[in-house]
């Protein structure tokens, strides 16, 4: 029996170089532009100039990005105790 790799149709997704080291800086850049258009958001509805309805989108799309950022903060302390709890 002879099997072929599966080859996809398009080419890969580029992946983010680990050798970057503005990316986290980036993404908490974009994470604290997120919160900040929250903020911005609610004071303006709060001062009559805004709607309640981008108030809670802003800040709805705020809490999913901290979200994602804890989680993903988590699972990197997780993974380096893992490695620096094995023996060798």
């Amino acid at each position: 029996m002879r099997v072929e790799p599966l080859l996809p149709d398009m080419a890969p997704a580029p992946t983010a170089s680990a050798q970057d080291p503005a990316g986290f800086a980036r993404a908490l850049d974009a994470l604290g532009g997120a919160l900040t258009g929250a903020t911005r958001a609610e004071d303006a509805f709060a001062y009559g100039a805004g709607t309640l309805e981008a108030a809670v989108y802003e800040r709805a799309r705020a809490d999913v990005a901290l979200s994602v950022a804890t989680a993903t903060a988590q699972r990197v302390v997780q993974t380096i105790q893992s490695i620096l709890n094995m023996q060798i």
